[in-house]
């Protein structure tokens, strides 16, 4: 830790000041949310307000921030038998089904709990557009019809240019190309999406400032504020949709989680039209940092802010219930019988033949490179596909037809 900090005191770059070239909006989002996280006090609210919020038909902030509380965790069943009845009444039994693809590992930033950080001895690759175009017939021949492209945050190694490639030919392949890239500016996200993309998703990591600058020594990462400000520069680029996530573990998740929701709140009060999504990680090991010095600093955190699994369908319900017509997304990072819990419940989207690697889908592409984290579910498309069904819901590929 005192090595992190040295280092950034040495670089003098302040987490909240923008970088050259970064777009500034004129948005009052952030203020609203980090006041609200910093007034939030979880250990304050009673059952007798936890029953409250069940009752009411449309809930309200305070309410959320009751399903948040120690004191809502007695409440859990209650919770989700609510949060399963509005789940059906939005999405009925149907469950979406898409994969991520990683086409490349490089990153520019020090994020010293992830795998693919700029500090870290991993192979790095970035897969070509033949590659990538073998990746994606491999996927497509599940059966899949959405996916998901992600890249390491290096606009060097993945300029806009680059993905937008990438998004062209998965839309040979695919109806639905959604991105989980680093932060870019409305242009650039009007760019992708003129090349096909659908959909954003950005984890803000942790909504608390201190620990983020922490977290975050060096890199265009280190911008706070033009981190939280991404999905809003989507959708003012012309995408349809965005996804918000807190990677649950980092700092007090009962106020990540709280500060993830009202941020999705306030931009679909400012953009209706807007299609939002939670996304719910959990910290995962990361094995290619083990007995490193990073992994050393990263292991109290992991332990010191560990969110159980019973904690973690606390905050799907309390998502769920907050925002009934929000998608939702359950990580591989989960158990296959976790997954398969959730999914229908509170969960309208599960991933499937996942690899955090980069080139793992098709066997004609020889060179691999290393993955970002561990994932808990294995299971291919196939046995995803019988899961659900097995559970009474209906596997969707995909509910959107271009013309």
């Amino acid at each position: 830790m005192e090595k992190i900090m040295t280092e950034n005191q040495q670089e003098k770059i302040s987490h909240m000041e923008y970088m050259e070239g970064m777009e500034q909006i004129d948005s009052d989002i952030l203020e609203k949310v980090m006041e609200a996280r910093a007034g939030y006090q979880p250990e304050r609210y009673t059952g007798q307000e936890v029953k409250h919020a069940l009752a009411a038909e449309r809930r309200t902030p305070e309410d959320f921030a009751a399903f948040l509380s120690p004191a809502a965790e007695e409440f859990l069943e209650e919770m989700a038998e609510k949060a399963a009845e509005e789940t059906e009444k939005h999405f009925g039994s149907s469950v979406y089904l898409f994969t991520p693809l990683y086409i490349s590992n490089y990153c520019e930033n020090h994020c010293v709990y992830c795998g693919f950080n700029c500090r870290n001895q991993i192979h790095r690759m970035r897969l070509n557009q033949e590659e990538i175009e073998k990746e994606m017939a491999a996927i497509a021949g599940t059966g899949l019809e959405e996916i998901l492209i992600l890249t390491g945050e290096s606009r060097a190694k993945s300029d806009v240019h680059y993905i937008g490639e990438a998004c062209k030919i998965a839309g040979k392949y695919f109806k639905m190309v959604g991105l989980e890239v680093y932060p870019m500016n409305s242009e650039d996200y009007r760019y992708l999406q003129e090349c096909g993309a659908d959909y954003v998703t950005v984890f803000q990591e942790t909504y608390d400032s201190d620990k983020y600058e922490t977290l975050h020594p060096a890199g265009h990462k280190r911008v706070f504020p033009y981190r939280f400000h991404a999905q809003e520069r989507a959708l003012l680029g012309g995408m349809r949709g965005v996804a918000f996530g807190a990677l649950l573990g980092l700092s007090d998740f009962r106020k990540d989680a709280f500060a993830t929701g009202l941020h999705a709140y306030y931009i679909q009060r400012k953009y209706p039209y807007a299609e939002i999504s939670f996304s719910c990680p959990r910290l995962r090991p990361v094995t290619s940092l083990s007995g490193t010095e990073e992994h050393r600093f990263a292991a109290p955190w992991n332990t010191g802010t560990e969110v159980s699994e019973r904690q973690l369908l606390q905050i799907m319900c309390a998502y769920r219930l907050f925002l009934p017509f929000a998608g939702m997304t359950i990580s591989t990072r989960e158990r296959a019988e976790f997954r398969n819990h959730v999914a229908g419940k509170t969960a309208t989207k599960i991933s499937a033949g996942v690899s955090t690697g980069i080139g793992s889908h098709s066997d004609e592409v020889t060179e691999q490179g290393d993955s970002q984290f561990e994932i808990a579910d294995n299971r291919n498309v196939p046995e995803v596909v019988t899961a659900m069904k097995d559970m009474g819901l209906q596997p969707v590929m995909n509910d959107y037809v271009y013309v």
